[in-house]
């Protein structure tokens, strides 16, 4: 009788998969995006004969995954690469698990032989001291337990799936703390308090949910890039002779944007019964701005070719400017040097979206006492972006901050403080 919205991820899809193995359907194709994501690995083994059962009643099953034990049950493996955005879109190598990890083109099949892999810290942090204690939690299936977490290290908080992780930190501990530190509407799962709360003094729950809604947003305006970019072309003599302020390159209001897609690049045509068809504007051409606005250069590139290209490009172009720079090397710094500064924030995958969110927590000036939630961080990441990720949240704890990750991910076990 439990309401199917407080499932967790993992329970949800094995739901579903029960169903369709009761149904006993032969001949079908069946289509699985990462249906490891929040599975422990003892889950994820059983998962993996669900699957085989499905294949052995004569059914076909596509599965896009970076789950290394999925990889190493799949009968035949397409390896795309080799590399993320611009530098990918090719196929790599095809074949069985042997041919994937003996090309040594294909990044994944260099961690699956062990040739790279995500090494082991040196030494784990010692921390502040100080710690956050929950007492009496007792959400969902949270049985009045008392939990401490050290504060000023990387904390992994794992377990079996549907075992309470999510409940204690995201339903208790983070809107506890959100409640008292932003006067948060939510009301937070039952516990008899939280002790210890005077030593942070602020909490970021940086999840994978998009960092914009429309595609008006784009990692650019999100992380802040965007504000520096505009000023610098409002300064170039011809903007100043024709006296476009910083607003003027904005496609958000008049002046600079387009009026017949309003800034956004593209139109929408309703399709009446039909789903609604996005399609390029037909005056700017996807640029987004007017004529007028594209005929101010900065360097010899316009706004829109500033909006396309790639963070690893724009670091090259604006290396002489701090206030740019810092920003985009944080980008990078977090595996995202293949996006688009423009790209809209709607084509972002999850894992992107996540990634940054951290790394404009990365520029912003730590105080050295923030608490950073992240509910299963490698949803959707391979192996050199687990790699990445990892070195990201080891310098958010470096300077002194506290981190609890809730993950079934071995490489992000082992390399906890706690």
């Amino acid at each position: 009788d439990r309401p199917s919205a407080t499932l967790s991820g993992g329970e949800a899809q094995r739901i579903h998969l029960a169903t369709q193995i009761g149904s006993g359907l032969t001949g079908v194709l069946y289509i699985c995006d990462e249906p490891t994501v929040g599975l422990h690995p003892a889950d994820g083994s059983r998962l993996i004969t669900t699957l085989k059962r499905l294949r052995d009643l004569d059914n076909t099953i596509i599965i896009v995954e970076h789950d290394e034990a999925m990889m190493r049950a799949a009968d035949y493996i397409i390896d795309l690469g080799p590399g993320a955005g611009k530098q990918g879109g090719e196929v790599v190598v095809t074949g069985t698990l042997a041919d994937m990890m003996s090309c040594p083109k294909s990044i994944t099949g260099q961690y699956l032989s062990g040739v790279r892999q995500i090494p082991m810290p040196a030494r784990r942090r010692p921390g502040s001291g100080k710690e956050l204690i929950i007492k009496g939690a007792r959400e969902n299936n949270l049985k009045d337990i008392d939990v401490h977490i050290p504060l000023g290290k990387l904390v992994c908080i794992t377990g079996v799936s549907g075992s309470g992780k999510s409940s204690l930190i995201n339903e208790v501990l983070y809107k506890k703390l959100a409640r008292l530190f932003y006067r948060a509407k939510d009301r937070p799962g039952e516990c008899d308090g939280v002790m210890g709360t005077e030593y942070i003094d602020k909490v970021v729950n940086i999840d994978q949910s998009p960092i914009g809604r429309t595609p008006r947003s784009n990692p650019a305006t999100y992380t802040g890039t965007f504000t520096p970019i505009r000023e610098f072309f409002a300064q170039v003599p011809e903007a100043r002779m024709r006296g476009y302020p910083p607003g003027r390159f904005s496609f958000n209001v008049r002046g600079g944007r387009c009026e017949a897609c309003q800034g956004a690049g593209y139109v929408q045509i309703e399709m009446q019964f039909l789903a609604d068809v996005t399609v390029p504007c037909e005056i700017c051409k996807g640029k987004r701005y007017n004529r007028e606005a594209l005929e101010i250069r900065f360097k010899g590139k316009n706004i829109a070719e500033i909006l396309d290209m790639t963070v690893d490009e724009a670091l090259a172009f604006f290396g002489h400017f701090p206030r740019v720079r810092s920003k985009l090397e944080t980008l990078r710094d977090v595996g995202l040097g293949y996006i688009c500064l423009g790209q809209p924030a709607p084509t972002l995958s999850g894992g992107e979206a996540q990634r940054v969110k951290l790394s404009t927590e990365l520029s912003r000036r730590s105080t050295g006492k923030t608490l950073y939630i992240l509910d299963e961080p490698t949803t959707g990441l391979s192996f050199p972006d687990i790699a990445c990720l990892l070195q990201v949240l080891q310098r958010l704890v470096n300077y002194g901050n506290t981190v609890i990750v809730i993950e079934h991910h071995l490489d992000v076990i082992k390399n906890a403080d706690w």
